[in-house]
């Protein structure tokens, strides 16, 4: 059972997961591309669910936002640094809620309970095996009420092999590699924890006969994916910067662009 090896690898990288979305320009895009089509497909107010919302920048964002949030995750380390965090902004009286649980049991929420339903970052990928992950979509929308959106994202397949010929050569002679490329499941141990790679495809089919609509699909790092020196040199130059934004999403939809980049993301609409 690999859920205990990835609950410690959070359990030891709480600040360093809040930083990640933060810490340059690269990192930022996917942030920044998540938070677009949260804006884009969010009605104007209503309660969210942060499902696996770690140490919780989403959450603040939302209730920032005017949002009313309930955080889930299944680090206790991720919501005691949330809990500060939300302290510190003023955004008590907006999160509702710090749940302790795990995406494939969200058991203590009704059913058509939220009126958007979010799971960024890749909770689903460190969900391994095939039928759990089924069950993890089929409770995401569950708790979501008939016609509120649903938006998850996860780790790409392809992204990482590509990330093998560029800095890890030395690895693609291993089994392990092979595993990963031929089913995209990859035990931890080797500076990241056990997890699921997708294909695109993979990643719809699990929300296909879901009562669900699939209404968009983006690589969140876009053609900058696996290229953060060449993104972060780019953001320096402010008339630049803004230039490869706006291609950045005009073509982060693009089907080719999405299964390169590191995270996919999926918009649907429960039914």
């Amino acid at each position: 059972m690999s859920r205990p090896i990835v609950k410690r690898y959070y359990a030891r990288n709480v600040a360093m997961e809040w930083r990640r979305l933060a810490r340059d320009a690269y990192h930022r895009l996917e942030y920044d591309t998540t938070m677009r089509f949260i804006r884009k497909y969010l009605p104007r107010r209503g309660l969210v669910l942060d499902a696996g919302g770690g140490p919780g920048r989403y959450t603040i964002a939302l209730a920032q936002a005017g949002y009313d949030v309930v955080l889930q995750d299944f680090t206790p380390e991720h919501l005691d640094f949330a809990k500060r965090r939300i302290k510190h902004a003023g955004l008590t009286r907006r999160v509702k809620a710090l749940d302790e649980g795990t995406i494939t049991d969200l058991r203590y929420f009704k059913d058509n309970s939220f009126d958007a339903v979010l799971c960024l970052g890749g909770p689903l990928s460190h969900v391994l095996e095939p039928k759990r992950i089924d069950r993890a979509v089929r409770e995401l929308v569950r708790v979501a009420k008939k016609g509120a959106p649903i938006i998850v994202s996860v780790m790409s397949r392809l992204a990482v092999l590509r990330n093998e010929l560029l800095l890890f050569q030395h690895e693609i002679e291993q089994p392990m590699f092979k595993t990963v490329r031929d089913t995209g499941y990859y035990p931890g141990g080797s500076g990241f924890t056990a997890c699921r790679f997708f294909l695109p495809e993979e990643f719809q089919g699990h929300f296909e006969n879901k009562k669900i609509d699939i209404l968009e699909m983006a690589g969140l790092e876009g053609l900058g994916s696996h290229c953060p020196a060449a993104v972060n040199k780019l953001a320096r130059n402010k008339k630049r910067w803004k230039a490869w934004l706006d291609t950045h999403y005009k073509t982060c939809t693009h089907p080719a662009v999405v299964g390169l980049s590191e995270h996919m993301l999926l918009v649907c609409r429960k039914r």
